[in-house]
């Protein structure tokens, strides 16, 4: 399933940066320590541009070819490329970040910790958000947005597939005539993906928040340190 085609990727560019604005200060003081940082999902570049003023070295990476596109435009710095999880191989870091729910966009449970473990075995540090099943708990449904921005207009329908699976149904309207795209999040028990990552050997820790923000309800911070 194709996310964020051009169209999406724009208005999501223009309209939907704050979040990076949100939690970066919070990752950029969990990356203290390392140099290279590998940020998967990167999007059009929004917390790439707060790692790089932290005076991080960072290669930054997406599976949206329209969302490296704006990257290239916003940070060429950080070498923008495609990586695909869970199957693409991830190079080597000191640290890897990924925010915006980036392993709940996989297909599956099973697929969201065959991609946790594979980054985890990547780097010696691994940070991300994800989407906890207790999202559902604070959630109706269906819920209905509307957002409207110079040019363009999106309408967006939240609805619980099941306890685990989220969709999100789009309808963008440009210039350019009407576009659809729809998003589906499964949803996991962070407290027990943490266990499995940890029955591997590795160092893991659930938080509230990367730092001092505060996180949408059903969203968790995941740490997860290489014990050497």
């Amino acid at each position: 399933m194709a996310y964020y085609r051009s169209e999406l990727a724009r208005i999501h560019h223009e309209a939907f940066g704050d979040y990076a604005d949100l939690v970066g200060p919070g990752v950029v003081s969990r990356m203290s320590g390392f140099q290279r940082v590998l940020e998967l999902g990167c999007g059009p570049g929004s917390l790439t541009r707060h790692l790089l003023s932290a005076g991080y070295e960072v290669i930054a990476t997406d599976a949206s070819p329209a969302m490296l596109d704006l990257a290239m435009e916003e940070v060429p710095e950080a070498s923008p490329q495609l990586l695909v999880l869970p199957d693409d191989l991830i190079p080597m870091s000191e640290a890897i970040v990924a925010v915006g729910h980036v392993f709940n966009y996989l297909a599956s449970e099973a697929e969201v910790e065959r991609g946790l473990l594979a980054a985890s075995a990547s780097c010696g540090l691994l940070v991300t958000d994800m989407m906890d099943m207790s999202y559902v708990d604070s959630r109706q449904d269906p819920v209905e947005f509307y957002h409207e921005g110079d040019g363009w207009k999106l309408w967006t329908v939240n609805r619980l597939e099941s306890r685990s699976r989220v969709v999100r149904e789009m309808r963008i309207e440009t210039a350019g005539g009407v576009t659809h795209e729809t998003h589906v999040n499964v949803l996991v028990d962070v407290d027990e993906m943490a266990s499995k990552m940890t029955a591997t050997g590795l160092s893991v820790e659930v938080a509230a928040a990367f730092g001092d923000e505060e996180l949408p309800a059903g969203f968790q911070v995941l740490q997860a340190r290489r014990i050497d």
